[in-house]
């Protein structure tokens, strides 16, 4: 049987794949990507939503043969490639093609130290206690180790900390529990497969790195399709720079107590200095102050309290850093704490040297509880490509956002592939009847203190006549939070109660559970609702984004990325910010529609959309969806009624 039909009413598709239907669209990229296997050339391709874009590479993959790795963006998409999409097109080519599936070290329970923990940990509750018990029970019975197979311990759990392994802190080869690695068994699995899924940050950090025979992955495959392909460019910026946390140095100092009361329980100076520098790091994050921020290295160390807190942690580090070194050679779990603490100590210098590397940016971010000290390339499309400039396998990249109205050329600088062939392939689906796209008169300037409440002001309307059934997406946690507050203040003034749903509450795969189970739900969600989330069906029929999605001008990556462009003769706005606005924003529209039966109204608040003279650009690259800035037409679109500008 030949390429071509598998993909008609007839073909096997239909009979593995409830309610399958061909689309042109799918077949026309199925084609392409076979032609790119054959020639081991390189493909970025757009396929708008619904195209099926999974059974696109899949199938001419899996048909060509030979060993294939497949990239995702999240481990929620990963799990559904391997459970569902690549078992139903095996059984559909009725071929023996064997699938694999591998995660990060940290997805996998790890024997040695879940035993360590349970005789040597000290639990800061009786619930952590708990959940580490019930993962040893996991533990004994599980043929996978996979974490995510765990239903009784919170994906959130401190427990996993101590029942997991980092590259940092495993002992490799030396581990008494080698034969029973998890991870080790998952990585023979991955090695002997055809098809083997991962996700793109292991792809990078594990596959490339060749870190302990993963690395064997990518010389032995003659493919590599990478789905969700719009994330990579920010994670191969994480690979190619380097990070150091407290809360990294938080976790070394736990385990140095834990390996000192086994290994060096005589040297009490070796838990004293460990205890000292916690407290030093956590001092660190205290003494920054801001509740969230993004910094430049400068400007951060220019405050008097915070240098003088990052001084004590370093001086501490070294500290640890030689009472380890005394006592590497008794015990091999020692050297690797050692090993651990020089290569932070390492980091945080050149992270305090100024122009240690003229191509990186020094920069940290205060999160909730820890310190990022991060130095991030200012290309990373370069070094990508210099990566595979000399490999001869095929390279595919894909999603549904990678282009500007057909320009690639953003995304090919991004990732630094400016030679590679480019194709786009429209949404089958018929967004002129399906959705209506709404922009409200008389806003305020996004910028205005007021705008959050008018922009609540203006979605509340469409809220009503929806029934709830809403997502509202938000650029920034603290304006999710703000209309959390008013949307509760306006319910109960009016005496409306949808579901109220809210990001950070639950994970975000217990919040989606509930949203479509509720049927009437309203979700509050920030920067991990807008993209790899699927709701089809009238559980969600409206879409409000608050503003269009622009980087922060502040962002001290994006400052000094700007800046060379400006250096280059070229404006930093429309080469940089405006399509990086487009794409975040086309991932956040694509959120409505997901099904040909589904129906709604996506409603962007913010006036630069129609006001600005490059809105129309913004709005021109969105599906093809009917226009109004009328309310009243917005409303009656529930009733299936509308029209156009």
């Amino acid at each position: 049987m030949n390429l071509d039909e598998f993909f008609t009413n007839s073909g096997p598709l239909g009979v593995v794949i409830p309610m399958y239907r061909p689309r042109e669209q799918q077949l026309e990229m199925a084609r392409r990507i076979f032609s790119t296997l054959e020639t081991r050339g390189r493909l970025v391709a757009e396929a708008g939503t619904g195209t099926g874009k999974t059974l696109a590479y899949l199938i001419p993959a899996m048909l060509f043969g030979g060993k294939v790795i497949v990239s995702t963006g999240t481990k929620t998409l990963q799990d559904q490639l391997f459970h569902r999409d690549i078992p139903a097109v095996r059984d559909a080519l009725a071929r023996p093609v064997t699938i694999a599936l591998l995660k990060g070290r940290a997805n996998y329970v790890c024997p040695y130290h879940l035993e360590r923990a349970l005789s040597e940990a000290r639990l800061k509750s009786r619930e952590e206690a708990l959940h580490l018990r019930a993962i040893a029970r996991f533990a004994a019975v599980s043929d996978s180790g996979d974490r995510m197979a765990c239903h009784d311990v919170p994906e959130d759990s401190p427990a996993w900390g101590f029942a997991t392994s980092t590259r940092d802190n495993c002992l490799g080869g030396e581990c008494p529990s080698h034969k029973e690695c998890f991870v080790l068994k998952a990585r023979k699995k991955a090695l002997e497969a055809d098809v083997v899924v991962v996700n793109h940050h292991l792809f990078f950090a594990d596959v490339w790195l060749k870190d302990e025979g993963a690395g064997e992955l990518l010389p032995a495959s003659n493919a590599v399709i990478f789905d969700e392909a719009h994330q990579l460019p920010a994670t191969a910026s994480l690979f190619f720079g380097e990070t150091v946390t407290t809360g990294v140095i938080i976790d070394l100092c736990r385990d140095v107590r834990v390996e000192a009361a086994v290994a060096a329980a005589d040297f009490v100076d070796l838990p004293i200095a460990a205890g000292d520098l916690e407290t030093a790091a956590r001092d660190v994050r205290l003494a920054i102050g801001l509740a969230q921020a993004r910094l430049p290295a400068a400007r951060a160390l220019d405050r008097e309290e915070f240098r003088e807190a990052v001084d004590i942690m370093v001086a501490r580090l070294a500290k640890l850093d030689a009472l380890l070194e005394s006592q590497a050679e008794r015990a091999e779990a020692l050297a690797q704490c050692h090993a651990r603490c020089r290569e932070a100590a390492n980091r945080m210098e050149k992270w305090l040297t100024p122009d240690a590397d003229a191509g990186m940016v020094r920069w940290l971010e205060a999160a909730t509880h820890s310190v990022l000290f991060h130095a991030t390339p200012l290309n990373a499309g370069e070094l990508f490509a210099r990566q595979i400039e000399n490999d001869s396998r095929a390279w595919i990249f894909t999603s549904a956002t990678l282009s500007v109205r057909g320009n690639f050329s953003h995304y090919l600088h991004e990732i630094g592939l400016l030679e590679a062939d480019t194709a786009v392939w429209d949404s089958p689906f018929d967004y002129a009847n399906q959705a209506l796209l709404y922009v409200p008169e008389k806003m305020p300037d996004p910028n205005s203190p007021d705008y959050g409440e008018a922009a609540l002001n203006a979605a509340w309307p469409l809220l009503k006549a929806s029934g709830g059934r809403a997502f509202m997406l938000f650029t920034s946690l603290r304006a999710m939070n703000a209309a959390h507050k008013m949307i509760q203040a306006r319910m109960a003034d009016e005496g409306v109660a949808y579901p109220l749903l809210l990001q950070g509450e639950k994970s975000r795969s217990e919040l989606l559970e509930e949203f479509r189970r509720l049927g009437n739900a309203v979700l509050l969600g920030s920067q991990s609702f807008w993209e790899g989330v699927d709701v089809a069906g009238e559980a969600l029929s409206l879409v409000v984004i608050d503003r269009l999605p622009f980087q922060p001008p502040d962002d001290p990556v994006l400052a000094a990325r700007m800046e060379v462009l400006r250096q280059a003769g070229k404006n930093p706005f429309y080469d940089h910010q405006l399509p990086h606005a487009v794409i975040s924003l086309k991932q956040g529209a694509g959120r409505l529609i997901r099904r040909e039966s589904d129906h709604g109204v996506l409603m962007i608040c913010d006036p630069r959309l129609v006001d600005k003279s490059y809105g129309r650009r913004i709005w021109q690259a969105l599906p093809p969806m009917k226009r109004t800035r009328k309310e009243a037409e917005a409303v009656a679109f529930f009733r299936r009624e509308g029209s156009d500008f």
